[in-house]
């Protein structure tokens, strides 16, 4: 036999095979299925992604689909196409010059209003529709967002569904033309006060003069009178921990307050009417 025996070293370990010489990639070459990733994770230069892998600087989808479901709770939401109508929802306690704690949901004034100005200013935009559902909140801030619908030179009509309490009763007013759904309410009441008050005479005037400029706001864009608005504001024994009265549906358009009964799709109809008689004035100052 002329095989030779295998060469061991006493008090050495076991050989180990020489390592081969590092090899350059090809430029332009797509990286071998296995191959070890550079230093650092870069890919290669001129290296094409593997399948299942995004292109650097482009948006996962898997991602986006996943944040749709941790927001909305579904893979695909409707998006809406470029129109003329913009939607401004009111939801929420409607925060003022304080700010509320994190777990209560709110309106912030100051997010709202510079909105309304976009929407005056924005030729695209030629109508407005407003979404409440409030549970009130802050009467400076509530006034000023509703003097700021009311004063707007495009249609505007609002739509009060759940509830509009408080100070979201004149927010719903100040549109040219309202709706409620039949099964959302609004309460009526007093003003009131909270943190530090003075017992002196002129702490219960400013209240008054407060509560009068709510009174004269609802009633100069409704078809409700004062003496009735008041009536419903300071009524006794319908409330279990406060003055005043909750309407429902049919009857705010009873008293007054909303102008008719009905839901999104109503509204929308309204509004696109009240734009589209909006229209004539201008087209025949443009032939004129």
């Amino acid at each position: 036999m002329t095989d030779k025996m295998p060469f061991v070293q006493l008090g050495a370990g076991p050989l180990k095979p020489e390592a081969a010489p590092p090899v350059a990639p090809v430029p332009g070459a797509a990286p071998m299925p296995g191959a070890a990733p550079m230093p650092g994770g870069a890919p290669m230069p001129g290296a094409a992604p593997m399948p299942g892998n995004p292109v650097p600087g482009t948006p996962d989808p898997r991602k986006a689909v996943t944040e749709m479901i941790q927001q909305f709770g579904q893979t695909q939401v409707p998006t809406v196409p470029e129109n003329n109508i913009y939607c401004l929802p009111i939801i929420g306690q409607i925060e003022g010059h304080l700010q509320l704690p994190p777990q209560n949901k709110t309106t912030k004034y100051e997010h709202i209003i510079p909105q309304l100005v976009a929407a005056e200013q924005n030729p695209q935009i030629e109508g407005v529709l407003i979404i409440l559902n409030t549970v009130g909140g802050d009467v400076e801030a509530g006034l000023a967002i509703a003097e700021m619908i009311a004063s707007l030179s495009k249609p505007t009509v609002a739509l009060v569904l759940g509830g509009g309490h408080s100070i979201g009763v004149p927010i719903a007013v100040s549109a040219d033309y309202s709706f409620i759904a039949e099964t959302a309410t609004m309460t009526i009441h007093p003003v009131r006060l909270t943190g530090l008050v003075i017992g002196v005479a002129e702490s219960f005037e400013y209240l008054e003069k407060m509560q009068d400029r709510v009174v004269n706001f609802v009633t100069r864009h409704s078809k409700i009178s004062g003496d009735d608005f008041r009536k419903l504001m300071l009524k006794v024994g319908e409330l279990t921990r406060d003055v005043g009265t909750n309407v429902i549906g049919t009857k705010a358009v009873e008293h007054g307050l909303i102008d008719e009964v009905g839901g999104l799709g109503p509204a929308i109809r309204e509004l696109k009417s009240r734009v589209e008689a909006n229209r004539q004035p201008q087209m025949e100052q443009v032939v004129q």
